[in-house]
């Protein structure tokens, strides 16, 4: 009798056991089941988009975004993107935001990209010294000028602004002095309205040359004018101009020439017994 119920009470726990197993597995895999997170819908850009690029529905495309992940300033139709244009170049799946389009009523093309209150102005870079190859869209770039002040005297470089963004970048095909095609870089630059008079007046008897710089860094540095003289004689003095460079230039200082060096003196070798000295004799 006691054996049976040995036997009863060994199947019953083997039952429980089992049951509680099963219970804890099916808790197990209910916990680590993934659950799906909600989403919704961003409008991204189908193509790499230039600046001043008018959107249509073509430039447009639809993906999904974790709802949980909101990103501001984003769009969920493409209609609300049509007809806009963008102030910044866009690359491909990149979100399309509010802060990258121009107003609804700035228009389409360049001028909507030029925010209110500066200006942008285009001028002809030397392809040789200038980088304009690769002053793209959105870079920030020193303008340098490089000529001779107003009545003469020694050429010069200098930096005449600083930090300025690149709004385009092209070509344009011009005659040269013998009436044959020639390639100009043309960059367009966004500038406050004293910028651009200070652009206007140097590029009319200067060349222009870009700078690249790294567009975190936004520090103005104060460089003196660079003279030609100064690099070529090695410590010349350059000529000088007050105010405008309408003064008198400063006549650079005269170069004493080394004087010749004098006949090399007589050495004579004087012996005394054992005992052999030099006798050093000046030539008169």
């Amino acid at each position: 009798m006691n054996r049976n119920r040995a036997l009863i009470a060994l199947v019953v726990a083997i039952v429980i056991a089992v049951l509680a197993a099963r219970y804890v597995y099916r808790q197990f895999q209910q916990a680590s089941a993934v659950k799906p997170l909600p989403t919704t819908t961003v409008v991204v850009a189908a193509r790499p988009l230039a600046l001043g690029t008018p959107l249509t529905p073509q430039d447009l495309s639809l993906i999904t975004w974790p709802a949980n992940t909101p990103l501001p300033g984003s769009f969920t139709r493409i209609q609300d993107c049509v007809g806009r244009s963008i102030i910044t170049p866009i690359s491909k799946n990149e979100p399309i935001l509010e802060s990258k389009l121009a107003p609804k009523e700035a228009g389409a093309g360049l001028p909507a990209a030029i925010p209110v209150g500066m200006r942008a102005v285009s001028v002809r870079v030397d392809d040789v010294v200038g980088v304009s190859g690769f002053a793209m869209p959105g870079t920030m770039v020193d303008v340098m000028a490089t000529g001779t002040p107003q009545g003469g005297g020694d050429s010069l470089t200098r930096t005449v602004i600083q930090d300025v963004r690149v709004l385009a970048a092209g070509q344009t095909v011009e005659q040269d002095q013998q009436g044959k095609p020639k390639t100009v870089g043309v960059v367009t630059l966004l500038l406050t309205p004293e910028q651009a008079d200070q652009l206007t007046m140097v590029s009319t008897d200067s060349r222009i040359h870009l700078a690249l710089r790294n567009t975190i860094d936004t520090n103005i540095v104060k460089a003196a004018p660079v003279f030609k003289s100064a690099l070529l004689l090695g410590g010349a003095e350059p000529v000088h101009f007050g105010g405008g460079g309408g003064g008198k230039p400063r006549p650079r200082r005269k170069l004493e020439p080394e004087k010749p060096a004098g006949p090399a003196p007589y050495v004579v070798e004087v012996i005394r017994g054992d005992k052999k000295t030099d006798q050093t004799f000046a030539v008169q």
